[in-house]
């Protein structure tokens, strides 16, 4: 039997850029007006380009993490393109320092990119590339924190796009804020689109209970991280006492993170960031966990690959459709009457916009 021979990691180039967004989101802790982004070009030995996005919420800590990148690039350039085998000697070389914040970013960078490179080596879609087939994937659309007006256009611009799901910030100085933005977007967009919400952390446990108590009512699908995002045992008391669902994950830091939640029976939902959650590889790890406990799994932004790894997750539930680099792509995330469905894209699907990537270079 002839062994087959992977190609090696020859080179890693690092850019970055801050895109600015058409329409500056609005949470209850501040604007994000700008996307800073690093981007990963890993070059195989055969010649194979594999790309990766990483996003540092704000524009201190692109530099630090594209530094990061380069510094750690003599760990991989020469090993195998096997991307299990390459995050798990780097999760091992990092383990003193940690692998969350800006090192866990990095790696999960490097991690998608060796992915991409993988399945297109191959000539593959990531979902092939893991056996898996293409099937649709349901998409909502998010709404800032806009008042009430503003929410119900964004609601209903989202709902005649053929979205069935709408995700609104809230987390006003008072609860019946809260629900009369609810209100307005149940208004604007009838009965048969769900509604999620999303606190961004902005409550304490109890507070939070009283004002999910008000919110029973009102049809939500889940309502979203309601207090600090590692208070696993506020999230448990949270959880317990209401009846609408509780959604967390998209500030967990590998699947640590999640194992602790589960534990602490600290949300009904899980929704990992696949940069976050360790990159592919940590998704994988993350499906396969929520998969034995039989927890219906969401992503958090980078719809162009978790729109393929959901189609791979046993309990998918939604995709969060987000646009916030799309004008560095040559062929953003398509969603029509409110679904994903892949069309033999190679890789993850990113192909970069040159010169728009030199437009926006930082």
């Amino acid at each position: 039997m002839t062994r087959s021979t992977l190609p090696t990691i020859s080179k890693i180039q690092i850019r970055t850029v801050c895109v600015a967004m058409p329409n500056p989101h609005k949470t209850a802790s501040g604007v994000v007006s700008e996307s800073p982004l690093v981007l990963t070009d890993l070059i195989a030995s055969d010649g194979t380009v594999g790309h990766s996005i990483v996003f540092t919420y704000t524009k201190a800590a692109l530099k630090p993490t594209a530094d990061f990148m380069h510094g750690i690039q003599d760990l991989v350039v020469g090993k195998p393109l096997a991307p299990r085998s390459v995050s798990l000697a780097l999760e091992n070389r990092f383990r003193l320092l940690g692998t969350q914040g800006l090192v866990g970013m990095a790696l999960s960078g490097i991690d998608m990119a060796l992915w991409d490179a993988l399945a297109k080596s191959q000539g593959k879609s990531l979902v092939h590339l893991l056996g898996g087939v293409e099937k649709p994937v349901s998409a909502y659309g998010a709404v800032g924190f806009d008042g009430v007006a503003g929410s119900a256009r964004q609601a209903e611009a989202w709902a005649k796009q053929g979205f069935k799901g709408i995700k609104a910030k809230i987390g006003y100085p008072s609860v019946a804020e809260d629900l009369e933005v609810i209100r307005a977007m149940r208004s604007a967009i009838g009965p048969e689109v769900s509604i999620m919400i999303d606190y961004n952390q902005c409550l304490r446990p109890q507070e939070a209970i009283n004002r999910i108590h008000r919110l029973e009512d009102e049809g939500l699908t889940w309502i979203e991280e309601p207090t600090l995002a590692h208070d696993y045992a506020g999230h448990a008391q949270i959880a317990q006492a209401v009846r609408t669902p509780i959604q967390c994950g998209e500030n967990w830091w590998g699947i640590l993170d999640m194992q602790h939640a589960i534990d602490a029976q600290a949300s009904d939902y899980m929704m990992p960031d696949v940069m976050k959650i360790g990159g592919v590889t940590g998704w994988l790890r993350a499906a396969e966990l929520a998969h034995a406990k039989g927890i219906l799994l969401s992503n958090h932004l980078w719809p162009e690959v978790s729109a393929q790894l959901l189609t791979l997750t046993p309990t998918a539930h939604w995709l969060e459709y987000a646009d916030w680099w799309n004008p560095i792509l040559v062929d953003p995330l398509q969603v029509k009457d409110g679904t994903v469905l892949h069309d033999g894209e190679l890789g993850t699907g990113l192909i970069w916009n040159e010169s728009a990537i030199e437009k926006y270079a930082a």
